[in-house]
This record gives structure tokens, C-alpha cells and sequence, in this order.
């Protein structure tokens, strides 16, 4: 038995009141998500079941990529969609160094505000990235990944933006990155794709998925 997670494409019915709610609100699919994972996970149940998603949205349908050690799509709201479940352990098993692989990704590039010599002690705030700084944010990071980028087409994304009394009045900006890629070092790359890569998980943000590449 391994501990490699399983993964999940919601086909999302969109005259659900609970999807088109979910569709507006980030916060509110953050914990449409998490009814999916095992109850009685401590402080962070996200973490400690490995939990990623991302929204994947065309002119015909949309449809959510959700990836956890775990998940019951059954504890989803009646009518929310139709779930196709099925385990990642071929993937991360065919991973080798030299494969070349397809990637998809949505991220949200960002950097802490460098400060001046007067505020040393404080903590800058994180500024979203965009353009080429974004572009070289995702290169460092996949290099650290394992990954040995060949394409890497941007797509600017609605920015996700939290909701609610408890939640902070800010927007994640979202770029999704597709390409090709060669892999480099498979244990990086698993360790990437099982926790995410950068900030934003809890908004749809840092889901690798991986398919082998035609050409690469």
C-alpha cells in the first residue's frame, strides 16, 4: 500500500444552486471541497490530507480537479455534479528522469515587499507578480520542481476572490500555466505534485497535473 492520493474531476451542474454559489464565492468552494475529506483532521485538515483543487472552466461546461489522500465526492451537496474518481499511483510510478510531459497548473505568482532599513523587524507585504516577472516566478519554481521547462503559455484567470465576515478583503490573482516540460528529478517533482507548488491552495491555486508528452 502506498500513500499516493487519488483524484477527483467534478463534472459541475450548473443549475445547482450550491455550484453557482461556489462559482462566486472562493470561500465557499474552499469548504464545498473540504466536505470531501475525513472528518477529525485537526486545525488544518487541508494540510494534513493533502487536499488541491482547481476549477477548470470552458464554453460548454465546467468542471472541478480535486486531489486528497482521500475523498467520499458522496458528502458533496445532492446535484452539486457528476465525480470521476481514480488513483495517481500509474502517474507518479511512469515518472522518470528524461520523461517529457505535458503540464497544467493555475498559480498565484507573488513576492514579499522588500522594506526599508528603518521598518527592519516588520514583514513586507506579498505582491502579486504579472507579465515576465510572473513568467520567471513559474521557470525558478519548476526548475525547483523538477521540471526542465520547453513551452510555458500563460493564461490570465478571474482572480479569486474569498468572501465572508471572517475571511480577508483581498483577491489571489490566478495565471495558469500550460506547456511542455522535461522531467529532471523525479523525487522533486512527486513531492511537488503531492503538495502544491506556491501560495493560494485554499483559493485553487497549485495543482500540478502531469501527462505524457507527445513531444517534449
Amino acid at each position: 500500500m502506498n500513500d499516493y492520493p487519488v483524484l477527483a474531476r467534478i463534472r459541475l451542474n450548473p443549475h445547482s444552486r450550491e455550484v453557482q454559489r461556489d462559482l462566486r464565492d472562493a470561500t465557499q468552494m474552499h469548504r464545498t471541497v473540504m466536505r470531501m475529506v475525513p472528518d477529525n483532521l485537526g486545525d488544518a485538515p487541508r494540510h494534513q490530507t493533502g487536499l488541491l483543487y482547481r476549477l477548470e472552466e470552458t464554453d460548454a461546461f465546467s468542471a472541478l480537479l480535486v486531489q486528497a489522500a482521500q475523498l467520499v465526492p458522496a458528502r458533496l451537496p445532492a446535484g452539486y455534479g457528476q465525480a470521476d474518481v481514480k488513483s495517481l499511483t500509474p502517474m507518479f510510478s511512469a515518472l522518470r528522469k528524461g520523461l517529457g510531459v505535458r503540464y497544467r497548473i493555475v498559480l498565484n505568482p507573488a513576492k514579499r515587499e522588500r522594506l526599508s532599513l528603518e521598518e527592519k523587524g516588520k514583514r513586507g507585504r506579498i505582491m502579486p507578480l504579472s507579465g515576465p516577472d510572473a513568467d520567471h516566478w513559474w521557470l525558478r519554481r519548476a526548475t525547483e520542481a523538477g521540471l526542465d521547462l520547453h513551452v510555458l503559455t500563460p493564461t490570465t484567470m478571474e482572480p479569486a476572490r474569498p468572501r465572508g465576515r471572517d475571511t480577508p478583503r483581498m483577491r489571489h490573482s490566478l495565471i495558469r500555466y500550460d506547456g511542455t516540460a522535461t522531467v529532471t528529478d523525479p523525487t522533486a517533482l512527486t513531492q511537488a505534485v503531492l503538495t502544491g507548488i506556491g501560495r493560494g491552495k485554499p483559493y485553487g491555486a497549485g495543482l500540478l497535473s502531469l501527462a505524457p508528452a507527445t513531444t517534449a
